[in-house]
């Protein structure tokens, strides 16, 4: 059965995308990363994140049966990947990590090098509930 998106489905997205996050965004490994990334990798992990998602969403939420369904599941994946976005913004600016006003690249590569691994998570959890 292809499931709708729904309030439980934002919810396990918000846990899940937390469980990982939330260590993550307290290593210094993670910080110093966002400064000497180059922007080739940079776009290797965001690519990275939303094809894991994608594939993920195939199987493990939709089962394959994406046929008559691919808007709704283009729109899944990219809706799985934002609510991950704002967890993860959520989580630098409370660590007071997210230089989005003095040095936004490094805080938007935050943001990508961190949603990287909250995606799986986020995606993981929402699959949970299948009926």
């Amino acid at each position: 059965m292809i499931k709708k998106l729904d309030i439980e489905d934002l919810s396990q997205l918000i846990i899940g995308s937390s469980v990982l996050s939330v260590p993550i965004a307290f290593t210094e490994e993670a910080w110093n990363m966002s400064r000497t990334l180059p922007a080739i990798n940079l776009v290797v992990v965001f690519t990275l994140s939303l094809s894991f998602i994608s594939i993920y969403a195939f199987r493990g939420i939709y089962e394959g049966k994406v046929k008559n369904r691919i808007r709704t599941y283009i729109f899944r994946v990219l809706f799985d990947y934002f609510v991950t976005v704002c967890v993860v913004i959520i989580v630098l600016f409370a660590l007071n990590k997210l230089p989005i006003l003095s040095d936004t690249y490094i805080a938007i590569k935050r943001i990508i090098i961190i949603s990287f691994p909250a995606s799986m998570g986020a995606i993981v959890v929402d699959s949970f509930d299948k009926e």
